[in-house]
């Protein structure tokens, strides 16, 4: 499957370096390059990217806030983000605002290709760096988790249930497709209409809604879980 990508960035060189990288990838086609946050939003509904990668810095609107009105849109491409701030603030805003990986400007031409490829998919990957603190602050919390009161989880079907605690714990569309022996279109629908019961925008929230609520536990709280070694892969996918 070709994952046709869109690419925004404020600066020319870096959106002609990018489109020349990807280019050159056989299963990656660059569909556009904009600096322009509102064009880009029109590129999307018009040419119906797989993914977008940005920048935070763009004109008209930010990179940020072009994340959260694309979270809204009928055909919602999963985003990575390139940025040269990690901050904690900006790692909780692009997380919280549905971004699917989060790559620092240093990042190489493989990492980017496979973050691409892992958004494509629904996966999420992250900076080791920033994989690392947000590991490190998960370690730091109370072992015990209490759950929050979410009425509207109780108009749930099972397979909704279903669908929903496998997408939880880091599976792809396709892959619960598979696994289930159903349609990866009827998945996409058992998630839409999980969204809009549950009130959320997307797969981020979904997943932080279905451990806040006991839908899923963690895996510290799961049968057979081990604690990761310090030298285990940080980055997810």
């Amino acid at each position: 499957m070709t994952i046709r990508v869109l690419i925004c960035d404020e600066l020319p060189v870096v959106r002609a370096g990018m489109r020349t990288l990807l280019d050159a990838v056989p299963d990656i086609d660059v569909i556009d390059t904009t600096d322009n946050g509102m064009e880009a939003i029109v590129l999307v509904r018009t040419a119906r990217p797989d993914v977008v990668v940005t920048d935070l810095n763009l004109r008209t609107i930010s990179g940020l806030e072009m994340i959260r009105r694309l979270g809204k849109e009928d055909a919602r491409p999963n985003v990575v983000v390139l940025t040269r701030s990690d901050g904690d603030k900006t790692v909780s805003d692009v997380l919280h605002a549905g971004a699917s990986c989060l790559l620092g400007k240093d990042t190489s031409p493989q990492e980017l290709v496979t973050a691409i490829r892992a958004a494509a998919e629904g996966r999420t990957m992250l900076a080791p760096d920033i994989a690392q603190r947000l590991v490190t602050w998960f370690r730091e919390q109370p072992d015990t988790m209490e759950s929050a009161p979410c009425p509207e989880v109780t108009e749930l079907t099972p397979r909704e249930r279903e669908v929903t605690q496998m997408v939880a714990r880091g599976m792809s569309t396709e892959e619960v497709a598979r696994e289930l022996t159903i349609g990866v279109a009827t998945v996409r629908t058992h998630l839409y209409r999980v969204r809009t019961k549950l009130g959320v925008r997307d797969r981020a929230q979904l997943v932080s809604l279905a451990y806040r609520t006991g839908l899923i536990q963690p895996a510290a709280h799961a049968p057979g879980y081990e604690k990761p070694g310090p030298q285990e892969d940080l980055r997810a996918g």
